[in-house]
């Protein structure tokens, strides 16, 4: 029977679902959370490891010859050495696509949160302004109307592509910086460059991977072509953005808003320059943790470690 060992599994499942299909499979011992300095120890003599954000370097690796299989809890997979984990024999997965509804939900959420207020308005009303109010109704920000209104997705996969069928929906004007063809592209949606997008967009979403390139890919310069009165959400990686240069285009109102549900240091520094911006809102990386989402996550994850114990490994990183 294989011994598995999940290094942090609290934030997939805090206690509101089960293991028992893992458990079915091996030996398994979960753990909430594990520090850096634990994870040799934790893994030892484990076949397979999952892991979300505990990473599993060359140097563990070097440490764990039982190690055979890495699950990543999550569809970003920076936490492993890929190459090590290749040069060791080691298989690594992760779980794709597990949460685009969810994702492309909050991305919604936290646009209408700017657009309506409602939350703003709901802690007024508890507080009794509207019963105090002369009239049928106030309000004391501004109210916006998405229909006509252009969006800007940088990122047409998975969940690009579903945020930008609910801005279709909306009835907005949907622009994409995309590596897709633009004949390929879905009706409703038109392929821009970064430059085009930024400088049009009323609202830019971003939705592409973290890399060399896409680092920092909003800062000062690429701020100052987007409209003052614009909306940028980020659910993807925190780093795609520089935090300290979002604040500041926010501080001078260059910027009317900024969504976000990723930061650059998770959990953030008390000093983060976004954290008391008033026009900025942000979650606490909790667009993939629905319910459904994470019962999807848990059921592919563990259909991975079968597949991978059947000698059919899927969702293999390469």
């Amino acid at each position: 029977m294989s011994r598995i060992v999940v290094l942090d599994g609290y934030a997939a499942n805090p206690g509101d679902l089960s293991w028992r299909g893992l458990e079915e499979l091996g030996s398994v011992t979960v753990y909430d959370r594990t520090r850096p300095e634990e994870t040799v120890a934790r893994a030892e003599g484990a076949e397979v490891v999952l892991t979300n954000k505990v990473l599993v370097g060359r140097q563990e690796m070097e440490q764990l010859p039982s190690l055979k299989y890495i699950g990543v809890l999550a569809t970003g997979y920076n936490v492993v050495d890929i190459s090590a984990a290749h040069e060791h024999g080691i298989t690594v997965t992760n779980v794709p696509a597990y949460s685009t509804e969810s994702v492309a939900q909050m991305v919604f959420a936290h646009l209408l949160t700017v657009t309506n207020r409602t939350e703003h308005y709901a802690q007024l009303n508890r507080a009794g302004r509207w019963t105090a109010n002369p009239d049928f109704c106030y309000w004391d920000t501004p109210l916006t109307e998405l229909a006509g209104k252009t969006f800007g997705i940088v990122g047409l996969g998975n969940i690009g592509s579903r945020v930008a069928q609910i801005a279709i929906a909306f009835g907005m004007h949907v622009m994409a910086l995309t590596s897709k063809d633009a004949a390929s592209l879905p009706v409703g949606i038109r392929k821009a460059s970064l430059d085009e997008l930024l400088s049009t967009a009323d609202v830019v979403s971003l939705h592409c991977p973290l890399t060399d390139d896409t680092h920092h890919l909003i800062q000062t310069e690429t701020l100052r072509l987007m409209k003052p009165t614009a909306i940028l959400v980020n659910t993807g990686r925190g780093s795609l953005v520089c935090d300290a240069d979002v604040a500041a285009a926010l501080e001078a109102d260059t910027l009317a808003a900024y969504c976000a549900d990723v930061l650059t240091e998770e959990p953030p520094r008390p000093d983060n320059p976004l954290l008391r911006q008033p026009h900025a809102f942000i979650t606490p990386h909790i667009a993939w943790a629905t319910r459904e989402a994470r019962i999807r996550l848990m059921n592919i994850a563990t259909a991975n470690v079968r597949a991978y114990l059947d000698h059919h490994p899927q969702n293999v990183i390469k």
